[in-house]
């Protein structure tokens, strides 16, 4: 196998290295207050070497929305979810819910990155996961409603129900006045995430005719 020049090699690291001290800034500080040099800082390099990686701020905020969706995408084409369809919702919830903070940052950077047209052809490859990703949710499904475990409505019924579901925890999970009410925050996302995993179950109807 062919192995890395050495300097391949330590340019990558430290480009993961930028990567992840910014998405640790941008969480703490917010991205509008994060500058290239705070991450240049943060790394200890000079603002110049950030640049050799990276031809903008906005560059730096797609390729971390790229990685989270790649890594959705393993997720979905992994050898579990395979072997156990039903093991899709739980895993689906668990990777958007396991850090709702990183989930409304990418929520927020993709609406400013689509809005002013920032690096189209990134933008353009997150597209592409997307639809892979879709194209693989949709796939699942569609199994799983042959097998007549969800009930038999377009697939991204599905789909939808569940980012809506995720989007939804979210929102409560960064409100000031639901995160004072949710005293047991862990236990509600557990109780959320059940209801996810139950949701779009084919209900067992009663096929009897109502005594009149």
């Amino acid at each position: 196998m062919h192995k890395e020049p050495r300097k391949v090699r330590e340019f990558r690291r430290r480009e993961q290295e930028i990567l992840d001290t910014a998405l640790k800034l941008f969480l703490e500080h917010g991205e509008d207050s994060v500058t290239v040099e705070m991450i240049a800082d943060a790394v200890g390099i000079g603002k110049g070497t950030i640049y050799k990686h990276f031809k903008s701020k906005a560059e730096i905020y797609l390729r971390l929305m790229l990685d989270y969706e790649r890594d959705l995408n393993e997720l979905l084409h992994s050898d579990n979810v395979d072997r156990d369809r039903e093991a899709l919702s739980r895993a689906y919830f668990e990777f958007r819910m396991r850090d709702p903070q990183r989930y409304r940052l990418f929520d927020r950077l993709e609406e400013k990155v689509v809005k002013s047209n920032q690096v189209p052809e990134l933008v353009e490859k997150l597209h592409k996961i997307r639809a892979s990703n879709f194209e693989r949710l949709t796939q699942l499904i569609k199994g799983r409603i042959a097998e007549g475990k969800l009930e038999d409505v377009p697939p991204y019924f599905h789909y939808c129900a569940a980012w809506a579901l995720v989007h939804g925890a979210v929102a409560l999970y960064h409100s000031p006045f639901w995160s004072s009410v949710l005293e047991d925050q862990e236990g509600f996302y557990q109780f959320l995430m059940d209801i996810g995993v139950r949701m779009g179950n084919r209900r067992k109807r009663d096929t009897e005719t109502p005594a009149s």
